[in-house]
């Protein structure tokens, strides 16, 4: 018979298997060496601290494995000048630093920034990493731990516009040379060789009243619609769209459905999900109408935006003047959120509270 001592040791033993298999799951096909980086843009997590970078000039996205798996207790973060602490990183000044993208590490909660430093084909790529302190390191990619994915089909411009991951799949957005330009590709992880051509899609574009398939997502995020993952996508002038995951996946060219016209002369920068007392929400950055606070009720039922827009249509939202300056944002828990924004005093990164 067992002892007592052993059946709770091999109990012990089977609870420990889930995380050991996921962690191995989640390196499976990397290899060790330090990736091409030629430029870091887009930014994405998948599961275990697996960091996804896009190299648009490349159509290559990477997957490294930060090791970043624990909770490293951030609860705020204030730097007033982040551009000069990056540039400082680099061996230069604020002004010659540009911050591509954001994104929090959801396991540890670590901050990760992509950034150039110089402009041009000659500007240099880095990771940084800012931790609970406040303090920036750049995140080494020598002898790490990666995979790589080439894009098929990628355009010479906008070839990857930004990226996701949800449930296994990493989505990506950008242009092809295909005939319907404007395309979302489902690219599983771990990498393996399956097609990276991705799905053409069609909108209704309400400002400009005229279906197109030549403007580029400039951002989106993966949602749960009626128990079915959908992609939100905001377009440049500024329709917002949701697909189906299940119709992208089955065919190669695929109409969105058009939920809201946010208003024209306006770039999409950045956007997340968030619930507020009960309610689900998208909070959206803009280049020229700031932070948008859009309710999500009824987002599963609203009829699709087919004819010319003048002003706004759809779902509703509300402006949060006091995010106004924001660029990029991410979730940090339910709460809170971390942004980069501009203000007269300098660009920051900070945590704020999610309206």
């Amino acid at each position: 018979m067992f002892s007592r001592s052993r059946i709770l040791s091999a109990l012990t033993a089977l609870a420990l298997v889930p995380a050991s298999l996921a962690a191995d799951d989640a390196i499976a096909g990397m290899k060790k060496g330090t990736p091409d980086l030629k430029a870091a843009g887009a930014l994405a997590f998948g599961p275990d601290g697996v960091l996804f970078i896009a190299d648009a000039p490349n159509a290559t996205i990477h997957a490294v494995a930060t090791g970043d798996t624990k909770s490293a207790g951030v609860k705020s973060i204030s730097i007033p000048k982040i551009d000069e602490l990056v540039g400082g990183l680099a061996g230069t000044t604020g002004s010659d630093i540009i911050i591509n993208d954001l994104k929090v590490n959801p396991v540890s909660g670590n901050v990760y920034l992509s950034t150039a430093s110089g402009k041009g084909p000659g500007a240099k790529a880095m990771i940084v990493k800012i931790g609970a302190d406040g303090k920036a390191s750049e995140v080494s990619l020598k002898d790490v731990m990666h995979a790589s994915v080439r894009l098929a089909n990628a355009g010479k411009t906008a070839a990857i516009t930004s990226m996701a991951y949800h449930k296994g799949d990493l989505y990506v957005a950008g242009l092809t040379t295909e005939a319907w330009a404007s395309n979302l590709k489902m690219i599983p992880f771990p990498f393996s060789e399956a097609s990276t051509k991705g799905t053409g899609v069609e909108i209704y574009h309400g400002a400009h009243g005229a279906y197109e398939t030549k403007s580029p997502v400039q951002t989106f995020m993966a949602y749960e619609i009626a128990g079915q993952t959908h992609l939100l996508a905001s377009y440049v002038c500024t329709p917002l769209v949701k697909f189906p995951v299940a119709e992208l996946k089955k065919s190669d060219k695929v109409r969105g459905t058009t939920i809201a016209e946010l208003g024209n002369r306006n770039r999409p920068l950045d956007i997340i999900a968030f619930k507020k007392d009960g309610k689900d929400y998208a909070l959206i950055s803009n280049s020229a109408r700031g932070v948008m606070k859009v309710s999500l009720d009824g987002v599963e039922k609203i009829e699709s935006i087919t004819a010319r827009v003048n002003g706004t249509a759809g779902l509703k939202y509300d402006s949060i003047k006091e995010l106004d300056g924001t660029s990029q944002l991410d979730k940090l828990n339910e709460t809170m959120a971390v942004v980069i924004r501009k203000t007269d005093k300098g660009t920051s990164l900070e945590t704020v509270t999610l309206p």
